[in-house]
């Protein structure tokens, strides 16, 4: 009875709820979220989904888990800044990058706008506007437009993730949108005929950050009396 006890304790230590989140991390960046079944997860980890069960108890859970662990990782590091505005665009650069790598966990960061993950990313965007010099009355609205700016990117990659194959080439994609941009009348639509020739070589990463840094010059400005 000793030895069966003993050898059970072993199994529940080894089988832990980061090792269960961890190989759910890698089904869902090799094949999506439609992969991710607990019987995919329990063969992966060579054990049944009993055991899956008693750490996770659906699969709404695990992938929030999992959403939050690639969350802090990426934020991680936004921590040692020390000026608020880098604080600010560290921790969305930050989350740009999760999304980025792992595409699904934009589908899950809007499926459920105030889980933990979102919660966490929120704090991070608020705590320094204070220091930016936002006053009590307007930091809501302006913790909540950085929110919306980078869950729309997250939206966009979840779209992206879900209606272009994996093999998809952006290039060659982004090269048909312009050409259908540039088909457009332009008299009814000059601005987006103008844009056409700049949308197939447009980087992303940039432009996101482009909204961030407008938004921090936007509060800057605001912040000061003589602008």
């Amino acid at each position: 009875m000793t030895t069966r006890t003993s050898r059970t304790g072993r199994r529940a230590d080894a089988l832990s709820k980061e090792r269960i989140v961890a190989a759910a991390i890698e089904i869902l960046d090799a094949d999506g979220e439609s992969a991710l079944t607990f019987r995919a997860l329990a063969a992966r980890l060579a054990t049944g989904s009993g055991a899956i069960y008693w750490h996770v108890a659906n699969k709404g859970e695990l992938l929030a888990a999992a959403c939050d662990d690639v969350v802090a990782r990426a934020m991680a590091p936004a921590g040692r800044s020390t000026r608020p505005s880098d604080a600010v665009r560290n921790a969305a650069l930050g989350v740009f990058d999760a999304i980025d790598a792992h595409p699904w966990v934009g589908t899950q960061l809007i499926a459920e706008p105030w889980q933990p993950a979102v919660v966490d990313i929120f704090e991070r965007l608020g705590a320094p506007l204070e220091e930016l010099g936002v006053p009590a009355s307007g930091q809501f609205d302006a913790a909540s437009a950085l929110l919306s700016h980078l869950l729309g990117l997250a939206g966009q990659y979840a779209a992206g993730a879900r209606l272009l194959p994996p093999d998809a080439d952006r290039s060659d994609f982004l090269r048909d949108v312009a050409e259908r941009w540039a088909s457009l009348d332009p008299e009814e639509h000059p601005f987006v005929h103008r844009m056409a020739a700049r949308l197939p070589r447009h980087d992303d990463r940039a432009q996101f950050l482009a909204g961030i840094d407008l938004f921090l010059a936007g509060v800057a400005g605001a912040a000061d009396p003589a602008a």
